[in-house]
């Protein structure tokens, strides 16, 4: 267990990070290291899936500083899969002047560290070094996002790093609300930041308290997980950042945010208050989410705000499912992977479109199926996957949240965001299948080029196709690991 962590967190990204860093001036071959590593890490993060399938919690070292359980490895797994393509499309020095090496060096320094941050946030057993390693994620992303510096870029980047930081702050404060509620009836203060030990004396603890708490800590981590009004920031950092960046941002980062205001609701539902008011909170932000992202892709003129809006639309389903019981809250993890999946596959060819056509403005990109006969395909793919048509694991996911929904007596609120999420379908559409059937113009050159560089995307395309088809074992065995542990 102790390998698996090291192998999963330090070996890959600390490491690479240091490399990076380290190797002056930079060399191409670091990038192939960095990803190898990140190959290493995918499979330290299956070997804790696999584990994860036998054995409810398995913590690590004398003081357990360290615990995954099936929640974990879930998002760790994401995490593991994005960085890794992350790496593969980050920039490359096209010659050995220095200012052409920084954005390889910069991207794979921070890059990794931000991943690195992540995968510290779905692991650690302490719920202040979860709050300090998401805070960590908010500081080497804004690094990032200025990557090719513009002034958009760099308002991009101060917008996201002040939001984030007032967002981490009520978060902060949320957190220490619940660890004065644990001190009142325990003793032992020791560990009272401890996710074990919390959830076990969650019953015993004052509702009013976590209740309030809860407040806090939604709204901070609601922050990162893009969840309206909170949002703000979200569309610009995302659609200035580079590709690679965007991808984890949007596949991943999210999805830890996720994890953190799941594994607080988990404890706040298990105190005397019960569910009713994190259910209640969660479905005003997750249709306000859905409401806001669905509507703003109606007007998107960049294909890059486009994806970003979608994710707000997503994080809205997944916040949605989580009050539907036990049905949604499975519905809503599957969405969460199927969307890491599919949203950073998407941006990151986005980002190969935006070096061939020179531009992110919808009206500005036509003919994709014709000038790049294997990224204009997928790209079209991961549209109709974010859509939810068939068959993609998206369909799959959302069809089981919703019927979740009616199933557990949401009615109006399922139909409204079924009505808002149609809107969203329409509007993706009419955007995207223009730049993908339109006539190319005449600027463009056609062909490839790099094919094999879409090989890992193409790879990404056949993961969701399976997951819309079947529910593999090892998928489905997860889920269920983690619904039993969560639910109450």
């Amino acid at each position: 267990m102790d390998t698996l962590l090291i192998v999963l967190l330090l070996a890959p990204w600390f490491l690479g990070a240091a490399l990076s860093t380290a190797i002056r001036p930079y060399r191409r071959w670091v990038g192939g290291v960095i990803v190898g590593g990140g190959l290493v890490s995918v499979g330290a993060a299956s070997a804790l899936w696999l584990t994860a399938l036998t054995r409810p919690a398995i913590g690590a070292g004398a003081l357990a500083i360290f615990r995954v359980d099936a929640l974990s490895a879930l998002v760790a797994f994401c995490v593991s899969v994005v960085a890794t393509l992350a790496m593969v499309f980050a920039p490359q020095p096209a010659s050995m002047d220095r200012d052409d090496r920084r954005p390889a060096r910069v991207f794979r320094t921070y890059g990794g560290l931000f991943a690195f941050a992540m995968l510290a946030a779905v692991t650690v057993n302490n719920i202040a070094l979860m709050w300090v390693a998401i805070e960590a994620t908010t500081i080497t992303s804004a690094l990032l996002v200025p990557l090719h510096r513009s002034r958009a870029s760099v308002e991009a980047s101060w917008k996201y790093l002040l939001i984030g930081s007032v967002g981490i702050a009520l978060a902060f404060a949320g957190t220490v609300l619940a660890y004065f509620a644990f001190v009142a009836v325990t003793a032992d203060r020791g560990h009272a930041v401890d996710w074990a030990l919390l959830a076990s004396v969650a019953p015993g603890l004052n509702a009013g308290v976590m209740r309030l708490a809860f407040v806090f800590l939604l709204v901070g981590y609601g922050t990162k997980a893009g969840l309206a009004p909170m949002h703000t920031w979200l569309p610009d950092a995302h659609s200035e950042a580079p590709a690679p960046l965007s991808a984890m941002m949007s596949g991943v980062l999210l999805a830890v945010a996720q994890y953190a205001i799941l594994r607080w609701k988990t404890v706040v539902d298990s105190t005397a208050g019960g569910a009713a008011f994190t259910e209640t909170t969660l479905l005003a932000l997750g249709l306000l989410s859905i409401a806001i992202g669905a509507l703003s892709l109606v007007r998107q003129q960049s294909y890059k705000r486009l994806l970003a809006y979608s994710s707000i639309e997503h994080s809205g389903l997944i916040c949605i499912g989580l009050t539907f019981g036990p049905a949604g809250v499975l519905a809503s993890l599957l969405h969460l992977l199927n969307h890491a999946i599919a949203k950073s596959m998407s941006f990151l060819l986005s980002g190969r479109i935006l070096a061939r056509y020179g531009t992110t403005d919808v009206l500005g990109v036509r003919g994709l199926a014709r000038t790049m006969p294997v990224t204009g395909p997928l790209f079209a793919a991961g549209a109709l996957a974010l859509m939810g048509l068939p068959p993609f694991g998206l369909f799959v996911s959302e069809f089981l949240l919703f019927r979740a929904g009616f199933m557990s007596g949401h009615i109006w609120e399922t139909t409204l965001a079924l009505v808002l999420a149609g809107i969203g379908f329409i509007a993706i559409a009419a955007h995207v299948i223009p730049m993908v059937t339109g006539a190319a113009p005449e600027h463009v050159t056609c062909g490839e080029g790099g094919r094999w560089a879409v090989v890992p995307l193409l790879l990404c395309a056949v993961a969701l196709v399976v997951l819309g088809l079947a529910m593999p074992w090892p998928v489905g065995a997860l889920l269920d690991h983690i619904v039993e542990a969560i639910t109450v």
